[in-house]
């Protein structure tokens, strides 16, 4: 997996007041959730804010990172855990990171690729993709850029579910029910079929 470089600073105050502040400023509040826990088992939060251009490349593209956050000189290991954006104007507000440990498995949402003609699209079908991404567990090292399914041999009115796929170091997380992609019968595939049942 890439990495992303990004600087932070420890935020002072707290509140919404502050966020309105530091948001007119720029700057983006953000909340590390760390390795180490509370008394009640919870992971500690370190609050700090970064600058708001310094997020753009991070957050507005498909691919996923690790991302390596300097906070006030001490650095730290992290991945996105959850992303607030503003309702109309579509600008992040919020942003919320899950520090990492490389001895322990993490659950992370990785980009699928399909590969492949698929054998429903040559007979008239259209190819559709359900979803974008698919959540992985595993050791962040070992957690790929991006998840390559090959739809050759998928038929007219055929899908493959999360249940089909296997990947090689990786424990697949969502349903194993959930459709991931499927060939879609359309007219044109309709109309064929009937030619080939007359002649």
């Amino acid at each position: 997996m890439k990495t992303f470089q990004l600087n932070g600073t420890a935020r002072q105050e707290l509140g919404k007041k502050s966020a309105r502040e530091l948001r007119k400023a720029n700057m983006v509040p953000c909340v590390m959730y760390g390795i180490q826990k509370d008394e009640n088992g919870m992971p500690v939060a370190q609050h700090f804010v970064v600058k708001k251009d310094d997020l753009r490349k991070l957050i507005y593209t498909p691919e996923i990172f690790v991302v390596d956050i300097t906070i006030d000189g001490q650095l730290h290991n992290a991945i996105i855990r959850e992303m607030q954006f503003h309702p109309v104007k579509d600008t992040i507000l919020h942003m919320d990171f899950l520090e990492i440990h490389e001895e322990k498995p993490i659950v992370m949402g990785v980009p699928i690729e399909l590969t492949g003609l698929a054998a429903g699209v040559k007979a008239g079908g259209k190819l559709q993709q359900a979803v974008r991404k698919l959540r992985v567990e595993a050791l962040y090292n070992d957690i790929p850029e991006k998840l390559t399914i090959d739809v050759t041999s998928l038929e007219l009115g055929k899908v493959i579910k999360v249940g089909d796929l296997k990947f090689e170091g990786l424990k697949m997380v969502d349903p194993a029910s959930a459709v991931v992609c499927s060939v879609l019968v359309t007219r044109a595939a309709k109309d064929a079929a009937a030619e080939e049942t007359a002649e």
